[in-house]
Order: C-alpha cells, then sequence, then structure tokens
C-alpha cells in the first residue's frame, strides 16, 4: 500500500504524464503538457533549470497559459503571472469505507461517456468545480446523479500518479445542493479506486471550507498544503 509519504504525490501531474496519462501527453524535452480539451496542466522537472522552462515555453509557444498545477517551481523572468490560488492536498487514509456504507439510495449513480460531455460541461459551466473540458472526461471514471433525468450532480477521476487516483470536478447544481449528492459520488468513486488498488486522493481550494469539512466527514486527511499557480510564457 502506497503511504502519505510517497514523492509522486508532490510531482502529480509530471508523473501522471509521464505513466498512466502519457496517451494524453504532448512532450518537448523535459517539458510535457496535457492534449487539447483534455487539461490545460503543465510539467517540468522537479528541479527544473532555464532550459527546461524553455522546453515548457517551446511547447506551448508565445503568450500561452501555464497552468502549473500544485508545482512549487515558479518560472523566470517574463513569465506574467496569471492566478495564484491557496490549497491543500487531502488523501484517502485506506481503512474501512468513506463515511458509511453505500445505502440503497445510491443505486441512482450512473456512470458517465462521450454522450454525456453535453451535460457534463454545461454543469461544470454552472458550477465551477474547476477546469473542465470536452474530452477531460478521458483522465477517468466519471459519475453522475441524474433527477428526472437531467444531470445535477458529477464527480470524477483526475490526476493517476503511480498508486493513487485524483477525485475531481465535484459539483452539484445549485437547484440541487443540500441532497448530499456530492458525499454520495465521492463515496462511489472512493470505493471503485481502492477496489482496483489505488489511493484516493484530492485537492480543494482553501478558501472552499464546505468542500474541506465534507472530505474531512468522509475520512480524508490533509497531508499538505499547495498553492496552484498560473503563468502566461513570454
Amino acid at each position: 500500500m502506497m503511504n502519505d509519504d510517497d514523492p509522486a504525490l508532490d510531482d502529480p501531474v509530471g508523473q501522471s504524464l509521464s505513466g498512466r496519462h502519457a496517451h494524453l501527453a504532448r512532450r518537448f524535452g523535459r517539458a510535457a503538457t496535457y492534449l487539447t480539451d483534455v487539461a490545460t496542466f503543465s510539467s517540468v522537472s522537479v528541479d527544473p533549470d532555464a532550459e527546461d522552462w524553455a522546453d515548457l515555453a517551446g511547447l506551448l509557444g508565445p503568450g500561452a497559459f501555464a497552468d502549473m498545477f500544485s508545482s512549487p517551481a515558479v518560472p523566470p523572468p517574463g513569465w506574467e503571472p496569471v492566478f495564484s490560488l491557496e490549497g491543500r492536498q487531502m488523501t484517502w487514509p485506506g481503512d474501512g469505507r468513506p463515511g458509511r456504507t453505500r445505502s440503497a439510495s445510491d443505486t441512482d449513480v450512473v456512470e458517465l461517456g462521450a454522450d454525456s460531455v453535453p451535460e457534463m460541461l454545461d454543469l461544470a459551466a454552472r458550477t465551477e468545480p474547476g477546469p473542465f473540458w470536452p474530452r477531460t472526461h478521458e483522465l477517468g471514471t466519471y459519475l453522475g446523479v441524474r433527477v428526472d433525468g437531467t444531470l445535477v450532480a458529477m464527480a470524477g477521476e483526475r490526476l493517476r500518479p503511480p498508486g493513487w487516483t485524483e477525485i475531481s470536478a465535484v459539483c452539484a447544481a445549485p437547484e440541487a445542493r443540500g441532497q448530499g449528492y456530492a458525499a454520495r459520488l465521492v463515496r462511489a468513486l472512493t470505493e471503485r479506486i481502492s477496489a482496483r488498488g489505488d489511493r484516493p486522493f484530492l485537492h480543494v481550494a482553501e478558501a472552499n471550507t464546505g468542500a474541506i469539512a465534507l472530505y474531512e466527514r468522509l475520512g480524508f486527511k490533509t497531508r499538505r498544503p499547495v498553492t496552484f499557480r498560473g503563468f502566461r510564457t513570454p
């Protein structure tokens, strides 16, 4: 079993792009990023030098957005800061079930495929759970809850460093909040991920206190603080 000191968690984007998401990667030198419409996350080496940053600039092109996610590395002068957001990385301890055992009411959780992308994009646009693009669902399994045929909540798998799977895009439509859908989906994903031998983890903005409280109730523990950063290439 992977432990919380696993260095793969310190570079989840790079570890995913060089491993289980290699088929979704674009590369130049030691820099990598996801294919367009899958994700915006980019990666350089853990201790990057000027050549690494030049590789990433060459890969993305001039004036492009470089989403460095939780990488602590800061690019050289000339890269324009776009955003900086404090957050935390949380892990599932790997014992027991998340919060409680599954109930009969969880049977309305359905798997979402390519035919659900328009609905998923609409829900993400209305709820802003984080970046979500037309091919984001290719990163892993996405689950949803439908009410009278309408998608009202979803969550899915995103980054996949060795031994781990990130839970992401957890959201519920404004009219469907307070029904426990987010908790239900996170529980279902946690059980699926654990059943195949991975450990679940996730990232959350520090200001999203409601989500943090939910994840703690389900049993997730804070592993470390992170800063999400984005830049524009020179």
